[in-house]
């Protein structure tokens, strides 16, 4: 789907800092049927999941095998719908137990958590008739199941379920607490038969909710993940009618209430019987349904945390499956930034995974491409504000550039501004000090410094600082 223009996205309390592309995809593996997962299970291979109910490995040049390492085709439920094999983690302990869980819809229609093993003579191939079932969840609808499992750092499965279907969640499961539907689980499948509850889930010692319960509140979190670095669960929570959103959660954090369906993001929408707002956690970020840029359901991604692309580090890249639009979320200056950073021609991606070294792919279900996300300079940036809608802003073009670069600095009030240059290493390179007027000034600054990559900072008397990086060539 092509898209008109990124620049139409209007956001309340936000601005927009233009600058050149930035992400890049680059296939990696193709021949894939309906890819919905990209896995890695610690050594260089990456495992591909297919919603029909087959698992493919693609070797560290993108080689697909020909042979599955998993089919259970036979006992998945999957009609061209949100039904199927929907999420694959590797325990934690899996290059010693060989054990590895799966979420799929069964011929029931329920969700079905297993455990499966490989085959001890063969890395390639997994044990269909292994299958250990660690949970079942009746599912009222065909739509909304959720899907992704992972294991956090504390050696636990998280499920990430949806509300169970249908639309506007009519049973109330998400506020429900003796519902698994709508949640976010947090199970022990070490411990116990099939399996424990961790002592500190946040629920474990009240009888009004079921144990396993973790989050509540949650619309249809298709695919969430953990930052590698410090735990925090980033969740990708698709929308009803109008808006899309990603939920932060800190590590060890836990018992949240997510909203839904009391509210699509941070707006009421259905509030009968629901508690008053201050007992709700509202989103990081939200965006809306546009018809401008096709944005319609948030595909969550990954913090990346590998070594190639410095100024990709730290960052959350996330996409939308309508619309193909893909979008940064990190925190610079202690202010939550987001950036959208492609825009191309296909939409359709479904799922992003990680390789062993960190390194971030995307699916593709309709062209069942895998590709490789890599980092290059960016196109459109929004700051986003907590309510006051005058702070301060700054852009400059091009970038990169060859040294002479046009600023653009919008002042809430007049006063005075230095401008600082620095390397990666934080040594500066640049300095100046000007005064600016309150609104937008702009002015030029011939660089005669190296090429590389720096950060340009301006620093305003009444404590702003912001920060961009600047590719000099």
């Amino acid at each position: 789907m092509k898209k008109q223009s990124t620049l139409l996205i209007l956001l309340l309390a936000s601005s927009f800092i233009l600058h050149a592309q930035q992400l890049k995809l680059v296939k990696f593996s193709s021949g894939y049927s309906h890819p919905v997962g990209v896995e890695n299970c610690g050594d260089s291979r990456l495992f591909i999941v297919e919603q029909e109910g087959k698992i493919f490995i693609a070797d560290s040049a993108g080689n697909k095998t020909n042979k599955p390492f998993l089919d259970i085709t036979d006992r998945v439920l999957y009609d061209g719908g949100e039904q199927g094999l929907l999420g694959l983690a590797f325990d934690p302990n899996y290059a010693a137990n060989g054990f590895f869980y799966l979420n799929y819809i069964n011929k029931s229609g329920n969700t079905q958590i297993s455990r499966f093993k490989v085959k001890p003579d063969n890395a390639n191939l997994g044990n269909k008739n292994s299958e250990k079932f660690i949970l079942e969840i009746d599912q009222p609808f065909a739509n909304h199941n959720g899907g992704c499992i992972r294991f956090g750092a504390d050696g636990y499965l998280y499920i990430g379920m949806g509300d169970g279907g249908s639309g506007g969640d009519p049973n109330n499961n998400s506020q429900n607490k003796k519902s698994l539907l709508g949640k976010m689980l947090r199970i022990d499948v070490h411990h116990g038969d099939p399996y424990g509850i961790p002592k500190s889930n946040p629920f474990v010692d009240s009888s009004n909710y079921k144990p396993e319960i973790w989050d509540l509140g949650l619309r249809n979190p298709w695919r969430w993940s953990f930052d590698a670095l410090n735990g925090a669960l980033y969740i990708a929570d698709v929308g009803q009618d109008s808006w899309e959103e990603v939920d932060v959660e800190l590590q060890e954090a836990g018992g949240k209430n997510y909203g839904w369906r009391c509210y699509e993001g941070k707006h009421a929408y259905n509030t009968s019987g629901c508690l008053p707002q201050k007992n709700y956690v509202f989103p990081k970020y939200e965006y809306p349904h546009s018809d401008s840029t096709g944005d319609c359901s948030v595909t969550g991604g990954f913090v990346y945390r590998g070594t190639r692309y410095s100024d990709f580090y730290g960052k959350y890249v996330f996409t939308d499956y309508c619309s193909g639009l893909f979008r940064l979320l990190y925190t610079q200056g202690g202010q939550s930034r987001v950036r959208t950073v492609y825009n191309g021609d296909d939409n359709a991606y479904s799922s992003f995974g990680v390789d062993k070294d960190g390194e971030i792919y995307v699916c593709n279900l309709a062209n069942g491409n895998i590709y490789h996300v890599t980092y290059g300079a960016a196109q459109l940036e929004t700051v986003l504000t907590t309510g006051n809608t005058e702070l301060n802003k700054l852009s400059f073009s091009p970038n990169p550039s060859n040294g002479n670069v046009n600023i653009t600095y919008t002042s809430a009030k007049a006063e005075q501004v230095s401008v600082r240059i620095t390397n990666i290493m934080g040594t500066q390179v640049y300095a100046d000090s000007r005064s600016v007027n309150a609104g937008i000034n702009t002015w030029n600054a011939n660089l005669r410094i190296p090429g590389g990559n720096y950060y340009l900072s301006v620093l305003s008397a009444s404590g702003n600082v912001i920060t961009q990086s600047l590719r000099i060539e």
